[in-house]
């Protein structure tokens, strides 16, 4: 029989996985070690291995909460069933947004996930290709050409070299605030995409 968790046990592994990633995010994964964490936490060492197995299931939870959480917000406005135009410009705004409550997992999600097994690794890349294929389909749903010049994956690459690296610049005390990015990079990316000219078909390698 199963033991029962205690009432507090999801709020704990919660604030261990924020403290990992920022962390992580901050020194990198190979420069943090378990102490370091669990004195970030306020709690034992030995506290942290009830929790979790080792220093790369840290890694692999918090990478796998994040892309997961992408993925759900693809879901949540496909949902809504909105017009082509509308429907991009949630994704973009959304993701945009949801950067701002998640830097450190993002950052960790973009350039530690390379310290994973490789069978997980490749787990969660094929999550992410689910994202860019949505945010790649609603892109065509906005200009269907593009997908016979396949445009849509390079279109949708540049869209995501715009907001995926935000964390690099923005300031969380600056002048600009993320909804205000959110808004800027959907008018960006909208008044630049009907300028795009469809001439011969795209090689993709």
């Amino acid at each position: 029989m199963a033991r029962k968790r205690a009432p507090g046990f999801e709020a704990q592994r919660e604030d261990i996985l924020a403290a990992a990633a920022r962390l992580f995010a901050e020194q990198g994964f190979s420069a943090t070690s378990m102490n370091q964490v669990a004195e970030a936490c306020g709690v034992a060492k030995p506290t942290l291995y009830h929790y979790f197995q080792d220093k790369q299931e840290l890694l692999a939870q918090i990478c796998d909460s994040h892309v997961h959480a992408l993925l759900a917000l693809v879901d949540e406005v496909k949902s809504r069933q909105l017009e082509p135009d509308a429907q991009l410009r949630a994704l973009i705004e959304r993701f945009t947004r949801a950067y701002a409550d998640a830097q450190a997992e993002h950052r960790v999600l973009t350039s530690e996930i390379k310290f994973l097994a490789d069978a997980e690794r490749e787990r969660l890349l094929d999550v992410e290709r689910r994202v860019v294929g949505e945010f790649a389909a609603a892109l065509c749903r906005v200009r269907p050409e593009l997908r016979d010049a396949n445009l849509q994956k390079p279109l949708t690459m540049l869209l995501f070299g715009m907001i995926n690296w935000t964390f690099t610049w923005l300031r969380p005390d600056g002048e600009l605030s993320h909804d205000a990015l959110a808004a800027l990079v959907s008018d960006l990316f909208f008044g630049g995409l009907g300028a795009v000219q469809v001439r011969q078909p795209a090689r993709i390698q």
